[in-house]
Parts: C-alpha cells; sequence; structure tokens
C-alpha cells in the first residue's frame, strides 16, 4: 500500500474529527490530531499538558514550536507512513516545518482537503456540542443538554473551548493565523475544496472519492 500523507484543512467545528476517524478507517490511514494528542497530555498532567491547557482555555493557538515538536515526535515514533493530519499544520510556519522535515526524508504531502462550512453554522454546530466523560463519545444540543445522558449512562459535559464566546474567538483566530493555508496549498497545487454541508457519511463519500483519484 502506497504513502498517503493528507491534511484536512477548516475551521473549528467543520468535522475534520469525525471526517478523518471516518475516513482513516477505511481507508487504512492513521488519524492524527494535534489537539487530541495535547488533550491527552491535559489529561495526563505532564510537562506538555500544562504547557498547552492556558491556550486551550483562552481559544488561542498553541505556540508553532510546541505543535510542530509534538505532531512530529509522535509520527515518528509511530513509523507512520499513512495518514490524516487534522488541524496540523495551523500556521504557515508550521507548514513550512512540515514540508521541510518531510522533504528532507523523501517524502511530501500530497493533497491539503479544504472542508468548506459558513461561519454562522460552525458556531452553531461547536457551541452545540456536548462529550460523554466516560467514553467521549460526541453530542449535539444546542440547547444544551437538559439532562441528556450517553448511551453508555455518563454524563456529558462542555470542552472550556466550546463554548459561544471561546468558538467566536477561535473563528477569529482561524480566519488570521490558519486561512493564508489555503492560498499555501493553492499555490503547490495539493488544495482540494470539499463543501462540508450535508449528512456527515455524504461528505465523507465525496472526501474518499478525492482520495481514491490521488
Amino acid at each position: 500500500m502506497k504513502d498517503l500523507m493528507v491534511i484536512f484543512l477548516g475551521a473549528p467545528g467543520c468535522g475534520k474529527g469525525t471526517q478523518s476517524d471516518l475516513i482513516s478507517t477505511s481507508m487504512s490511514m492513521a488519524h492524527l490530531s494535534s489537539g487530541d494528542l495535547f488533550r491527552k497530555a491535559i489529561l495526563r498532567g505532564d510537562e506538555l499538558g500544562k504547557a498547552v491547557e492556558i491556550y486551550f482555555k483562552s481559544g488561542a493557538l498553541v505556540p508553532d514550536s510546541i505543535t510542530t515538536k509534538t505532531v512530529l515526535a509522535h509520527m515518528n515514533k509511530e513509523g507512520i507512513r499513512r495518514a490524516i493530519l487534522d488541524g496540523f499544520p495551523r500556521t504557515i510556519s508550521q507548514a513550512e516545518s512540515l514540508d521541510q522535515t518531510m522533504n528532507a526524508e523523501g517524502r511530501k504531502i500530497d493533497a491539503a482537503i479544504l472542508i468548506d462550512v459558513p461561519d454562522d453554522e460552525l458556531i452553531r454546530r461547536v457551541a452545540g456540542r456536548w462529550i460523554c466523560r466516560i467514553c467521549q463519545t460526541p453530542y449535539n444540543f444546542p440547547d444544551g443538554p437538559q439532562g441528556a445522558r450517553c448511551k453508555c449512562g455518563g454524563d456529558l459535559y462542555q470542552r472550556a473551548d466550546d463554548n459561544r464566546d471561546t468558538v467566536a474567538k477561535r473563528l477569529a483566530v482561524y480566519h488570521e493565523n490558519t486561512a493564508p493555508l489555503i492560498e499555501y496549498y493553492e499555490k503547490q497545487g495539493k488544495l482540494i475544496r470539499v463543501d462540508g454541508l450535508g449528512d456527515m457519511l455524504e461528505i465523507a463519500e465525496r472526501i474518499k472519492k478525492v482520495l481514491s483519484e490521488l
């Protein structure tokens, strides 16, 4: 099976994580999420977790140096050759660092998939997102869970970075720092836009069709 390295781009709430889970399984690819790596570190309470927790709570981006080092170290440790990069790179600096490292290893990014969703829909989605404390299954309750529980019986909670004010700030940060990546990969001829509205399985099929043609 040939190497395949793909980046999923898009604002918070566009469905990068959901689509990465669906597609990585069906196409035998690793799902690498910088956000997940950081959240696990926060739960462990280790040095990395303590360093990034303050950025999560404020809605700010984790500094490029920390993000790049964390993701590349994980990729190299696991010997990953086929992967979807979800949430990384988020800045031009991270993208350049990623390209330099991969080029030095004789590898490359094959495509950057932009999951396109309007801002008003993104705010509605993220502000209504709740997570099970036990199994981490996500749910969407725009008006709050109102006593609902997970199918496993666990309580639901909302991440500190998923309230409406923080979501708005995260979108502002995205447009300022991450959106320029669209132009970066467009110039490389690697950007592919995919409509992010509709049923998640329909969106997954759109993305898989694109990947199968690479």
